[in-house]
């Protein structure tokens, strides 16, 4: 115990002495959380928090297009901005000014509702219920509601728009159809014959604990994603110090004292695990007090702290054993370094930190089971959208220190071979 605290003290005396480095560890990951969570906020904003302002050419100025523009006020998801040429709107968005325009057809209104009345009246005189004599039938071209996108705007985005805009349209050719038939067969406007309510809904059921809903925010989402990837970015200033360490000549010092390589490197384990530690209470500090006071949500740690500090100690482990691995092997800082710092990004972009893993290929999701930032990741979801207990995280964490004693191992076997006289 004695020499494994001597090595640890060691470690701690190395690592206070560079004070731009601690820096870079400590300062560098909060930066970072608090960027990318201001980006990615507003993708988990309700739609009531966040209106994308959208122009509206109404060449109508029938029902129709007051329904499409009643329709897309009440949808809380657009700002409409009515604009009178189509000409200004198709330049304001190609430019880039705005990321939408629609465009809606002159005579809309008009058209639909007599080819609705003309098709009504062709159906109830093949059954004999329409005394009227059948006149001529006028042709009527359809109509096109145009939409103008910004060329910067993402696919999904306009699958979205055009589904809304193609069900709203649907509901109105629905409601029109309807009251064409009403209009036929009853002479009584008040008298309702067709109930057109909708008979098939949609609810989402949202997990509740203590009688409240748990709903997921881009704090909760970006807190355990961006912790872990500082956490192994441990691996970097690690495998730095262990190679830096062989170049100076300081394992040949340590190797004539009666002190193996295991405790050299649960020396450095201890030191390392304590930074990765610190680095997780700053992390839920500014979750739980600066995310607030910049109007993000609050990072909710509530009945949490224990699992919470699990998931990370053994994350931690992981990426320590990751380290030491890294820096055993390699033989110069210009190899470590590099190939560290990429490293961790391919284990970031696989354990589904930069993109979830659910839209991946099949092919990429198998892939992502063999990264450990997968397996915290998992572990941390559990704990603040799951709700898990400790047995529920158990497989995880278990993997993780499964991934810290095989790397050290390897670690340590290679070290003794490499020197073995």
């Amino acid at each position: 115990m004695h020499k494994l605290l001597a090595s640890a003290h060691k470690e701690f005396l190395l690592l206070t002495r560079d004070i731009g480095g601690i820096a870079i560890l400590f300062i560098m990951p909060l930066v970072l959380i608090v960027t990318i969570t201001l980006i990615q906020d507003s993708t988990f904003k309700t739609v009531s928090e966040t209106k994308i302002p959208i122009l509206l050419v109404d060449n109508d100025n029938g029902s129709v297009s007051a329904t499409i523009k009643k329709g897309l006020d009440e949808s809380n998801v657009f700002e409409v901005i009515s604009i009178e040429k189509e000409d200004q709107a198709k330049t304001l968005v190609f430019k880039g000014k705005n990321q939408l325009a629609i465009i809606i057809p002159k005579d809309l209104s008009s058209d639909l509702e007599q080819k609705i009345n003309q098709n009504v009246e062709d159906i109830l005189s093949k059954f004999g219920l329409d005394e009227e004599e059948t006149t001529q039938k006028e042709s009527f071209s359809a109509k096109e509601v145009k939409l103008y996108f910004d060329p910067a705007t993402q696919i999904s985005f306009k699958s979205s728009v055009k589904n809304e805009i193609d069900k709203m349209i649907s509901k109105i050719e629905t409601q029109s159809i309807y009251n064409a038939f009403q209009k036929q067969i009853t002479d009584d406007p008040s008298e309702a014959i067709f109930e057109t309510e909708n008979f098939i809904s949609f609810t989402e059921i949202l997990p509740k604990k203590d009688d409240e809903f748990i709903i997921p925010n881009s704090v909760q989402h970006n807190v355990p994603a961006w912790t872990l990837f500082a956490i192994f970015f441990i691996i970097v200033p690690l495998s730095i110090n262990i190679v830096k360490e062989k170049s100076q000549g300081t394992f040949v010092r340590l190797r004539t004292n009666p002190v193996s390589y295991l405790t050299v490197l649960g020396g450095k384990t201890v030191i390392y695990l304590a930074v990765c530690l610190i680095q997780f209470v700053m992390m839920l500090l500014i979750g739980v007090y600066l995310f607030p006071a910049i109007g993000l949500p609050t990072l909710n740690v509530t009945g949490k702290l224990p699992l919470l500090f699990i998931v990370a100690f053994f994350a931690g482990l992981a990426a320590i054993g990751l380290g030491l691995l890294l820096g055993t092997l390699a033989k110069t800082q210009e190899q470590s370094a590099p190939f560290g710092a990429t490293f961790v990004v391919i284990l970031a972009a696989l354990g589904g930190v930069w993109v979830p893993v659910f839209i991946m290929p099949q092919f990429m999701q198998t892939l992502s089971n063999i990264s450990p930032m997968n397996w915290g990741l998992n572990a941390f979801y559990d704990v603040f959208l799951r709700n898990s207990s400790l047995l529920e995280i158990v497989p995880e964490i278990t993997l993780l220190f499964l991934f810290f004693i095989i790397t050290t191992l390897i670690a340590v076997v290679y070290n003794e071979k490499k020197n073995a006289v």
